[in-house]
């Protein structure tokens, strides 16, 4: 990053279609990780896998958490796709998620350097967190609320969960770019990591008919090493292990130039998630911070 912080945003991003193959990790905050271990996880990311982001998965309420983030993201010369959290439970706590993560944003001067993207999740539809047309009007307020900011907003959301509300097109029309989900895993129809193409590529194709010529990323997306009381297949030739986590994104990184090629800006995948600490069975490191097999996936091709 700069020694300073610059005045204007103009040509400050990458174009979006140069965002394609492996862009980062999903990263989870129920932890309310310190800024010493934001600091280097983020520098990890950068560095030793060659990420450009990290999106951010549930929620941590620690006043001035957000402002870690950013100061962490800005000294790791990553980018940030933040999320506002809905949890499982209702409740109106992604209220004040969003008024503090908006506060944040204005008065950080880092903060919209850093953030990408702002997403409402995670799966809002899937999980009817809130009606379709109500999560619309949300998106449409919080871009009117940070228009002079510069910074896209979403939602983070599984195809199946657009479908289950006739394709919510008038969610579609108010986002700005496609996080979508990729979990093959819990598929009916799952069998072996490296046979979920077939899977990935049904969802890709209902996103790109109906995305509107929108960026696609791959964000809440992988494959779990361990089969968990929340991680458990809907079909028993979907094991969860080690090699079909490694599998799953060996596949992924095959198919660099198909991403490359996807209307819109490509597709940019992340992992989910950076750590076993963070979800068991999910992260790229095992719970003793040790790599579970050789990940270097492709940024360009």
């Amino acid at each position: 990053m700069p020694a300073s912080v610059p005045s204007s945003l103009n040509g400050w991003w990458c174009p979006q279609n140069q965002e394609y193959g492996f862009v980062g990790f999903s990263y989870a905050i129920d932890a309310c990780q310190d800024i010493a271990t934001l600091k280097r996880e983020f520098k990890d990311i950068r560095y030793n896998f060659n990420g450009r982001y990290v999106r951010l998965y549930g929620a941590c309420d620690r006043s001035n958490f957000y402002d870690d983030v950013v100061n962490a993201a800005w000294e790791a010369g990553l980018g940030v796709h933040a999320l506002i959290w809905f949890g499982f439970d209702g409740g109106n706590a992604w209220q004040a998620r969003k008024d503090h993560l908006v506060s944040t944003l204005y008065n950080n001067p880092k903060a919209k350097f850093v953030t990408r993207v702002i997403q409402f999740g995670s799966e809002p539809l899937f999980d009817y967190a809130m009606e379709a047309n109500a999560l619309a009007s949300q998106v449409w307020a919080l871009k009117s609320k940070i228009a002079p900011l510069g910074i896209a907003v979403t939602i983070s959301e599984l195809a199946y969960g657009f479908q289950e509300r006739g394709g919510a097109p008038e969610v579609m029309k108010a986002i700005d770019v496609i996080d979508g989900h990729m979990l093959p895993f819990f598929s009916y129809q799952a069998s072996t990591a490296s046979n979920s193409w077939p899977l990935i590529q049904n969802d890709l194709n209902w996103f790109i008919a109906h995305g509107q010529g929108k960026k696609i990323y791959l964000t809440e997306n992988g494959w779990p090493s361990q089969q968990t009381a929340v991680l458990r297949p809907n079909n028993p030739h979907a094991v969860a292990n080690t090699a079909n986590e490694q599998a799953y994104f060996n596949l992924l990184d095959s198919k660099c130039s198909y991403f490359k090629s996807v209307p819109g800006g490509g597709v940019g995948w992340f992992a989910h998630l950076y750590s076993d600490r963070q979800q068991l069975g999910y992260g790229i490191y095992n719970g003793n911070g040790q790599l579970k097999f050789p990940f270097k996936p492709r940024t360009s091709c």
